[in-house]
């Protein structure tokens, strides 16, 4: 349309001219380089129409291949985070962008199918929770930027890498919620591919804007100031590197003056994990958490070890596991964690699985002062309830946890389904209520135990671990542990503080059911102190 406005616009010029100098042969020639500059101006069209052509060919190629190997094995494809963050990147960005591209010459098919199909889309926040999922993995599991751009996940290899402006993109996450620590780390990563020679879209010298600020913040002024000079060799016209430059010389001249120093020079070794200490959050065990789940820290010692056994187990003589006993393995002493073997088959779990798709939402919380059920960022997880009338094959696993534990489940609460997807955990927190009690907790009384069944297993990560006293569970599929929350005399047992671990790769299934006291006064009598 812009073209067909400007040819009028250069044939309306051309008329008056002929009008107005129609006997004047050199005034003529004039029409001659106009026509010139108009199929100079034709070609320049044709070559956007191109170049935009080409650019949407080259899209259709590159997701064509990509969607090929994704579709071909969907759960595995988004097991690995990295490609489950760049999906949630590329239909909430970059699609987008595509978009604008077709809208230059306007496709409606294109967009009317996009108008269809945007309601599904990924969002903003879905692309920025993707991004911190990530860098909690980060953090969990001691994986510096480098190896999460390059793919490369602890027994893991593959092909989805992160791009200078993937990179650059996890930076500006982290700047833009003042997690200046992580914005070092992915601004650092952006800025050394680049270096390395990797094409990008964004600017080195808004890398080393970004970079610089987050360093100053992070309290590093040396390299601060360092990363600005580059910036001004770079773009000696910057808006702002100028004055940042001489705000921070002049603010750590201040600070040698007044701390009686010499100037250091900052260190040749580029940023990395471990060159920053990452700021305390509200988790007080956060350190020993992190370690269970890397597998480190564990306190199982020989001597604690030489206490477990393996045995076969009749539930006290339950009618229906007698001829067919359970296989049941020590997990760990005191408290005792135990594990069941073969509690769930592979058909039950596909159709506990099929059941709560179709009803999976964010995960909730009770919030302590309010006791509203609320989403909450220590809990990243996906559940759906479900009850005996919905199938039988959860009539029969409620059965079988009644059959197992000797406790009555007509008190206990709906089977919970859960799905931990990429970062997907549930940080540190007690099962059982702490008073005041909740109103519903009056009529059932509290969680007294906790049967969790393991539906998947994991190929990295989702561990479930006990920081109290340094244990690690982790999941096999088909298996279930399960513990009691409570002592005899109804008190909390706050050795049970667990956590689900960030899922690293793959996909966590489990479902649990919680166990509450009522009824279960003659299975499980009171016992003579306040912690027997």
């Amino acid at each position: 349309m812009k073209f067909l406005v400007f040819i009028s616009w250069v044939l309306v010029s051309c008329l008056r001219t002929h009008a107005e100098v129609f006997t004047s042969i050199g005034q003529m020639t004039d029409l001659l380089y106009t026509e010139k500059e108009l199929v100079q101006s034709l070609r320049d069209y044709i070559k956007a129409e191109e170049s935009k052509l080409a650019a949407v060919k080259s899209w259709a190629n590159k997701l064509d291949a990509l969607t090929r190997v994704s579709t071909s094995d969907p759960e595995g494809y988004l097991a690995h985070p990295v490609n489950a963050y760049k999906l949630m990147k590329r239909l909430n960005t970059e699609w987008s962008e595509l978009e604008s591209l077709v809208l230059q010459n306007p496709s409606d098919g294109f967009i009317s199918n996009m108008s269809v199909h945007r309601q599904y889309f990924p969002d903003e926040e879905d692309q920025t929770g993707a991004a911190k999922a990530l860098m909690r993995l980060q953090d969990t599991y001691q994986l510096d930027s480098e190896a999460f751009s390059k793919g490369m996940l602890p027994g893991v290899h593959s092909n989805a890498v992160l791009t200078v402006d993937d990179c650059f993109d996890m930076g500006k996450t982290a700047y833009n919620d003042a997690d200046y620590y992580h914005a070092v780390l992915w601004f650092q990563q952006a800025l050394k591919q680049l270096d390395d020679g990797e094409e990008a879209a964004v600017s080195k010298a808004d890398i080393l804007d970004y970079l610089s600020y987050s360093v100053y913040q992070m309290g590093d002024l040396p390299r601060a100031i360092e990363l600005t000079r580059r910036l001004v060799a770079i773009d000696p016209n910057h808006q702002r590197a100028g004055g940042n430059l001489r705000y921070f010389e002049q603010l750590l001249m201040k600070q040698l003056k007044e701390s009686n120093q010499d100037y250091q020079p900052p260190s040749e070794e580029p940023i990395q994990l471990g060159t920053y200490t990452r700021p305390k959050d509200h988790l007080p065990e956060r350190e020993t958490y992190e370690a269970l789940c890397r597998g480190e820290g564990l306190q199982l010692t020989e001597a604690r070890r030489s206490r477990l056994f393996c045995r076969y187990h009749d539930g006290k003589r339950s009618p229906r596991l007698l001829l067919k006993p359970i296989k049941e393995e020590d997990e760990w002493d005191n408290p005792h964690i135990v594990r069941y073997l073969n509690i769930l088959s592979d058909q039950e779990i596909e159709k506990i699985k099929e059941l709560a798709k179709p009803r999976l939402a964010r995960a909730t919380v009770r919030d302590p002062k309010t006791g509203v059920l609320t989403t909450a960022p220590y809990r990243v997880s996906k559940s759906a309830w479900l009850e005996g009338e919905d199938d039988p094959v959860i009539d029969r696993v409620n059965q079988r946890i009644q059959d197992i534990t000797g406790l009555t489940v007509e008190t206990a609460e709906l089977l919970q389904v859960a799905n931990y997807g990429v970062g997907g955990q549930y940080e540190p927190h007690f099962d059982f209520s702490r008073r005041p009690f909740d109103s519903n907790l009056k009529v059932d009384g509290n969680r007294l135990a906790t049967f969790l069944n393991y539906m998947s297993d994991v190929e990295a990560g989702g561990a479930t671990v006990f920081p109290d006293f340094g244990a690690s569970i982790w999941p096999r599929k088909g298996t279930a542990v399960f513990w009691y929350n409570l002592f005899r005399s109804g008190e909390g047992d706050y050795r049970t503080r667990h956590a689900a671990c960030p899922v690293l790769v793959g996909s966590k299934w489990v479902s649990n059911k919680w166990i509450h006291e009522r009824g279960q006064e003659f299975r499980r009598p009171c016992g003579l102190t306040e912690v027997d």
